[in-house]
């Protein structure tokens, strides 16, 4: 399995993450949201690379083109809600793609223990495509595989791309332990090696639902 961390080489993402990150810049909803967005895009152009290509003639005005066009299905899922802008960078450059969402959430059993469950998915099916599932932090691994299994009630991707903003070191151990290796690729913008008790990353950016959208009562 393959891991490509985006801060091992310095780029715009590198900016876009220093801002998220920064207490003086969260309290600006709208850029939080699109500094989101503009690391899905890139992480969208990236992947891009790595697909599937076919050859076909395009006519211009004055002749006809060659030109080189996706030839893989792909199907963009996210976690709700800090995943929706994420999702949407992707879904800028992906704009052709099948689109599936799913709603998991924490349920605290004491302070610090919890489960998560699935309480929503609607998917298309994604026999055979190539799955996209973008969920800006990953913490524990255990929501982005919850919702990979859902997923799989839809059918069997040809190919996994993990994709995250911030993960710890201990969630991206937790997607290489219970993805497939041979057919998953995970992309993130940074991994941060310590999760506190609570299971939050540090030094992380806080609760990205909540500086995207605002602070749930």
């Amino acid at each position: 399995m393959e891991v490509i961390n985006f801060a091992e080489t310095p780029s715009l993402v590198s900016q876009y993450m220093s801002e998220l990150r920064d207490v003086n810049v969260q309290t600006d909803m709208l850029r939080f949201r699109r500094n989101l967005e503009r690391i899905g895009e890139i992480m969208a152009y990236e992947m891009s690379k790595r697909m599937r290509y076919k050859t076909v003639d395009v006519t211009t005005p004055l002749a006809v083109a060659p030109s080189q066009i996706l030839d893989e299905q792909v199907v963009l899922a996210t976690i709700f809600r800090a995943g929706i802008p994420f999702h949407k960078g992707f879904l800028d450059y992906f704009d052709h793609a099948q689109n599936a969402f799913v709603s998991a959430y924490r349920k605290y059993r004491e302070k610090e223990n919890f489960d998560v469950f699935i309480e929503y998915i609607a998917s298309p099916r994604i026999d055979g495509k190539t799955l996209v599932i973008a969920d800006p932090m990953l913490a524990t691994g255990s929501s982005m595989d919850l919702c990979y299994r859902a997923l799989l009630t839809k059918g069997e991707p040809a190919h996994v791309h993990v994709a995250s903003i911030i993960a710890s070191r201990k969630a991206i151990d937790y997607i290489k332990a219970t993805f497939p290796a041979d057919k998953t690729t995970v992309w993130v913008g940074a991994i941060d090696e310590v999760i506190n008790d609570h299971s939050y990353i540090v030094p992380g950016l806080g609760d990205a639902g909540d500086l995207a959208y605002g602070i749930k009562e």
